[in-house]
């Protein structure tokens, strides 16, 4: 499909089917730039078939915030109430039943599947106040946009010390393939995604060009020196990982302090990596998918120097947002993985093994395009819903 912003109705396809690029042009399949990982010695598992999901009616859902357009991301604020990104670049706060919107967000590049993305809070919010924007940025270097990291403290209905501290680059016109979830470890930094942007053969693969990749800085914007590229000339110091098509789902694992992403796949072949220092992802190398025309981007789908994902779905799914459960209100859900569905329009129950998957289930079937899933400071389960809004998951009878 052609990323051509022209009325609403292209506008939905511009980010349904998987919020895919439709190039059909054939992938390198030579290792490019970089040839050696920093962690050689971790080695592949074998990589599990596809499992079918099975369904649920267990669970429902009631709506919490109402008539929101694309409601991105979203988190939660200590004094209860629910900060939401619009893609189209507004940022509301939901409190008490009240919506308000909050001045000073950063100028966004609405097009396509860009504009503005995630949000979260510093683990330290409730001593420094800091709140972190990612988004699709018109600054820099050419026209369109790419992907940015703002932070910035709010003061009532506004936004304060706002600074942009990272900004991918350069930008393009291009509509795909801005990433871009945010995640902080245990020890304080922030990762964060940016998609190849449609530029396959030459960004992921690339560690002196931004995209296709995850990062990790301080939360000043800051490079950490361990940060595994800092010595390699002309490299982009940020890079923590490469070869990367479209992550939109980002978790800390709280049993293994492990970064966890998803990523879109192209046609089949969405995936679940666990991100390691230094390594290469293989996209577009290596691939479980093909052209949204049926031709074959590479034959192959792992390389020895090529970390492979833990899980895979097939036919995709279209992840977008999301969550590791801790909670004691779903017993059921506890340990395991949710994730949104554009493309089918469901919540879905990814049951945890270690690093195994080994069980799918489809909760909440039809409720429409789940962006994003979090769980909120009171145990429950809440789901950005395209179109509807914030819903809380509940317990059927």
């Amino acid at each position: 499909m052609k990323r051509i912003l022209l009325s609403a109705g292209v506008l939905l396809s511009l980010y349904a089917c998987g919020e895919n690029n439709n190039n059909s042009e054939t992938a390198h399949t030579e290792d490019t730039t970089v040839t050696d990982t920093v962690n050689s010695a971790s080695q592949n598992q074998p990589v599990p078939a596809p499992i079918e999901a099975s369904s649920s009616n267990k669970y429902g859902y009631e709506m919490v915030v109402n008539d929101l357009q694309i409601p991105w991301g979203f988190t939660f604020l200590p004094d209860g109430s629910i900060l939401i990104t619009e893609k189209s670049g507004e940022i509301i706060q939901f409190k008490d039943g009240k919506k308000t919107s909050i001045k000073g967000g950063p100028e966004v590049y609405d097009r396509g599947q860009g504009g503005l993305l995630d949000v979260i809070l510093h683990p330290d919010y409730k001593n420094n106040g800091w709140i972190y924007f990612s988004y699709a940025s018109p600054e820099g270097e050419g026209d369109g946009g790419n992907t940015a990291i703002m932070r910035a403290k709010l003061s009532g209905d506004q936004l304060t010390d706002t600074k942009v501290i990272y900004k991918a680059g350069p930008n393009t016109n291009k509509g795909q393939h801005f990433g871009s979830r945010m995640a902080f470890d245990k020890d304080g930094f922030l990762y964060f995604s940016s998609g190849d942007r449609g530029n396959r053969d030459e960004n992921p693969q690339d560690i002196t060009r931004d995209n296709g990749k995850i990062y990790r800085i301080n939360p000043d914007g800051s490079v950490p020196a361990d940060n595994p590229f800092t010595n390699k000339e002309n490299a982009v110091a940020a890079i923590y990982s490469y070869g990367h098509r479209n992550p939109q789902g980002m978790i800390l694992n709280p049993e293994t302090g492990e970064i966890w992403v998803h990523e879109h796949g192209p046609k089949g072949g969405d995936e679940i990596n666990v991100i390691q220092k230094g390594e290469n992802y293989g996209w577009p190398v290596v691939t479980y998918g093909e052209n949204y025309d049926g031709t074959t981007i590479t034959e192959e789908t792992s390389k020895p120097s090529m970390k492979d994902p833990i899980f895979y779905w097939l036919p995709s799914i279209a992840p977008s947002g999301f969550a590791f459960v801790t909670s004691e209100k779903y017993p059921e859900l506890k340990g395991n993985l949710l994730v949104g569905s554009l493309k089918f329009q469901y919540l879905e129950l990814l049951e945890l093994d270690g690093k195994s998957i080994s069980k799918r289930t489809k909760l909440i079937e039809g409720a429409g395009r789940i962006r994003d899933v979090r769980q909120g400071p009171d145990g429950n389960i809440y789901v950005a819903i395209e179109g509807k809004g914030i819903a809380k998951l509940t317990n059927n009878k």
